[in-house]
Formats: structure tokens, sequence, C-alpha cells
């Protein structure tokens, strides 16, 4: 149901109205007890659906807690990538007539795409500036200072700590998904069965089925 017909939000909805109203209307109370729906049977059905509430509502919460996750790692990454290659443009004019520097500080070809190559060419790039004070003085011409390359490492780091927790949140979310996922089965099939016994208790009075939610033609 909750993939077909309706949103998971309105699915619980109108699990709710259905166990509710189910205990409050009585002849719909009575018709169904006779079909073992009783109250006892009725708070089993409340149960399981206060544990999908639940595990619907961690999952939103884990979802959530990823988008802002990825929102933070997403803007380091781009605050860093545009420091680099400014510095990476710079550091081409810089020493386009020393060819060992340039592979030295991993600036001679393509900056690659792929975000671990991505992310280590930054890396070497500073590591290396950062030790050797001869290319920090050529660096200082177009104005890349000491701070500067202390600063891109750590936004760096920063980078890499964002990321970590970007992809622990993302494990965290996929799981309260496949948590979610397999309450709602239990759920669906629950009141696929509620709903069924409700339709044969309830034949010679159809119109009482939508109290539960469910619309009935005259």
């Amino acid at each position: 149901m909750t993939t077909k017909a309706l949103t998971e939000a309105e699915a619980l909805e109108q699990y709710r109205v259905s166990l509710t109203n189910v205990e409050i209307q009585p002849e719909m109370a009575a018709g169904m007890a006779e079909f073992g729906y009783d109250t006892t049977v009725i708070a089993e059905g409340k149960t399981l659906l206060a544990a999908t509430r639940q595990v619907f509502d961690l999952n939103k919460t884990e979802d959530d807690e990823t988008s802002e996750a990825y929102a933070t790692f997403k803007t380091l990454k781009e605050q860093l990538d545009a420091i680099y290659r400014l510095h990476r443009k710079k550091a081409k004019v810089i020493f386009r007539n020393e060819p060992l520097l340039l592979e030295q500080l991993g600036i001679a070809g393509r900056l690659p795409k792929a975000y671990v190559k991505w992310l280590e060419t930054m890396r070497r790039f500073y590591n290396v500036a950062g030790r050797d004070p001869q290319i920090q003085a050529k660096l200082l011409r177009l104005k890349i200072t000491a701070e500067d390359i202390t600063n891109a490492m750590s936004l760096i780091t920063d980078l890499e700590a964002a990321r970590g927790e970007y992809l622990r949140e993302k494990g965290e979310s996929q799981e309260a998904t496949r948590a979610k996922d397999a309450a709602f089965e239990r759920m669906d099939d629950w009141m696929s069965e509620f709903y069924a016994v409700a339709k044969i208790a309830m034949e010679d009075k159809p119109q009482l089925l939508e109290a539960l939610g469910k619309l009935v033609r005259s």
C-alpha cells in the first residue's frame, strides 16, 4: 500500500484513524470482535503502528542529519577547491620554467576529478610547499603566503572530518531506511488483513468502512 496507493505518512495517518475509529464506533467494534479483532487484537495493531511511526520518524531525522552533513561537506569542498585552483594557477606561472618543481608540486598535469585523487593532489601541493622555504619564497611573488598554505592544510583536515561525518550519517540513514521498510512491511501486512476482515464484518453496512478511511462507492 505505502508504495502504490499512499505515501508512508498518508498510510500512517490512515492506519491511525482506522485503529482509533474501529474502537469508538460501536457497530464496527462489535462486528470486528466477532471475527477476532477485539480490543486486545486492536491494541496489538496500535502497538505495531506506534513502532512503525517511531522508526519512520527516526528515518526522517537520519535523512535530515545526512542532508545537513552533506551540505557542510559540499561547502567545504567547494571552498577548498576554489582556493587550490587559484594557488595552482599562480604556481604554474611561477614555476613554468621549472618542470621538476611542477612535478614535485603535483601541478604538471590536469587536476583529477575523482575525489580521492583530487584531495591527494592538493595535499601534495601544500605538503611540499609547506616544508620547503625556497618554494614558499617563490610563491610569495604572487601572494601565496605561508599562512595561506597552513590554512589550506587546515581546510583539508576539516574536509576529511566533514566527509567522515557525512559517510557516518549516510550509513545510519541507510540502516534507518531498512528498519523503516521492514516495519512498514509488517504494518501493511497486518492492516491488509484488518481491512479484509472489516470488509467482511461490515458487508451489510459498507458505509461504515468510511470510518476506517476507506472510501466506499455509493
